[in-house]
């Protein structure tokens, strides 16, 4: 049985990383190029780096962030943003990601997806798919009109991987950034109607989040765009709690499986006492 991933998503805007909050509200945490360095060291298993600013302006990919990025990323990259033909695709791959992601080109042109399919590869494509609740169910949200498309996530993923696509990364607007957990109603609905990996995303808070949605749902990797930011150690320490429970991959030098949180994960003190037999080791007195 394959691992579970665990990803981040880092969203871009105007060359900075940000914290997303319902696709409305973005705040700065820094550029890319650190907050994947720190990623890497803290032993995250993929990044996905998408520029938003990029498919607003119609500016194409940013191909010197994406270079100052990628040397700094030794894990699978995957760039998102901006994209409209294999040209720009042929280019982000030479500055350095591994795979591709499509969202608004793929439902503007269906047909690109084949066709990047067929000259990439399909374990190149990746499918993003934002994904919001209305008064007729799921459905497809447009973040350049603000409004939802008459077509469900589910459906379009379907397509996509008929067409040719790797992977499927669904993403719930209604969780994004709201530290509510994923939102597994959508993720099943995509799961039960394709056969490649499903990339989750929205609305994590802390391990728990990923426990469930992996024990609950059939996702192949799980991402936070904002929680990770913001502690030490993040990575290491979700995916110590993740050991327990299930089986992650788990490389890096810190190790907190012992360790107490609170409920933002954040480290707790431990007992004095367990403290002191940590610091000093206690030698009986010689008797002669």
């Amino acid at each position: 049985m394959l691992k579970k991933r665990v990803a981040a998503n880092l969203v871009v805007k105007d060359g900075i990383v940000v914290q997303s909050i319902g696709f409305k509200k973005y705040l700065p945490v820094g550029k890319p190029e650190i907050a994947i360095e720190f990623l890497n060291q803290w032993g995250i298993d993929e990044i996905i780096l998408t520029d938003i600013s990029a498919t607003r302006k119609q500016s194409g990919p940013d191909f010197d962030m994406i270079r100052r990025a990628a040397q700094k990323c030794f894990v699978p990259l995957t760039v998102g943003g901006g994209i409209s033909n294999t040209g720009q695709m042929k280019e982000l791959l030479h500055n350095g990601a591994d795979k591709i992601s499509l969202n608004n080109a793929a439902i503007t042109t269906p047909e690109l997806i084949t066709e990047t399919a067929h000259i990439f590869g399909g374990q190149c494509v990746v499918i993003s798919i934002d994904g919001i609740h209305t008064n007729k169910g799921f459905r497809i949200y447009d973040y350049l009109t603000h409004s939802a498309l008459d077509i469900s996530p589910s459906e379009f993923a379907k397509r996509a991987e008929d067409s040719g696509a790797g992977e499927i990364l669904i993403n719930s607007v209604d969780r994004d950034g709201s530290y509510l957990g994923f939102d597994h109603e959508l993720i099943n609905s995509v799961c039960s109607v394709v056969n490649i990996p499903v990339i989750v995303c929205g609305g994590a808070k802390n391990a728990g989040d990923f426990i469930e949605v992996f024990s609950k749902t059939n996702a192949s990797a799980a991402t936070a765009a904002n929680f990770f930011h913001f502690s030490e150690h993040s990575v290491n320490i979700t995916k110590s709690i993740l050991n327990k429970k299930m089986d992650v991959r788990s490389e890096a030098f810190a190790n907190y499986e012992d360790a107490c949180f609170d409920d933002d994960q954040r480290l707790l003190k431990k007992e004095d006492e367990v403290l002191e037999n940590l610091l000093f080791i206690r030698i009986e007195k010689e008797i002669i």
